[in-house]
């Protein structure tokens, strides 16, 4: 009776697979195993409900895994199976979050076809209140005008002088200034943002 089963069963786990199309999208990230420890990682392929990541500590199936991917942010899931390369895991997201998330992972499967200059792979926002504070690694803290704030890094107004590469954290999000403008400065996140949080409302 198991044997026969057995085949149905399969044809509905690859069902499920197929639901959404894998595209072949190549990203650096970082991953967080329940134990807390964080690995170096890359997607080999991403669909909005999974993606399979070339991975030095492999997640056991049912482990619940937190992605970092440069370009779309935080992502959350539960492993499903291990690979050769990593480990293969689905996605949990809300439907709000899913078709951003999509829409993003679309842009950049297509984005060398589109020609898209890569300084635009985020789209930026007008944060409703802009004040926050700025801390540096030694607990100083300067009080500045956020600009404008994209899913990678925010635009800071300052007439200080800070050398670049400086750590600081732009209210509680952890950053590095990358870039000196007039007026301001450049900072990119340490880990970009979620997809999800990213509104005029949205405080760092």
């Amino acid at each position: 009776m198991l044997s026969a089963l057995q085949p149905a069963h399969v044809a509905t786990r690859a069902a499920e697979r197929r639901r959404h199309q894998r595209m072949k999208v190549m990203l650096l990230g970082r991953y967080m195993l329940p134990n807390r420890m964080e690995y170096p990682c890359q997607t080999v392929d991403i669909s909005p409900g999974g993606l399979n990541l070339v991975a030095p500590a492999k997640a056991a199936p049912g482990d619940r895994v937190i992605v970092y991917l440069e370009h779309l942010g935080r992502i959350e899931g539960i492993a499903v199976r291990t690979t050769m390369e990593g480990f293969a895991m689905t996605i949990t997201a809300t439907s709000r979050k899913r078709e951003k998330f999509t829409a993003q992972l679309t842009w950049l499967a297509n984005r060398e076809e589109l020609g898209l200059p890569e300084d635009r792979r985020h789209e930026r926002i007008v944060p409703r209140n802009p004040r926050t504070i700025l801390t540096f690694d030694d607990g100083s803290e300067r009080v500045v005008r956020i600009i404008d704030i994209s899913l990678s890094g925010a635009a800071f107004s300052s007439d200080e002088n800070w050398p670049m590469n400086t750590s600081v954290r732009i209210g509680a999000t952890p950053a590095r200034i990358v870039r000196r403008f007039d007026g301001g400065y450049a900072a990119e996140f340490r880990f970009p943002l979620s997809a999800d949080l990213l509104d005029e409302n949205l405080e760092l």
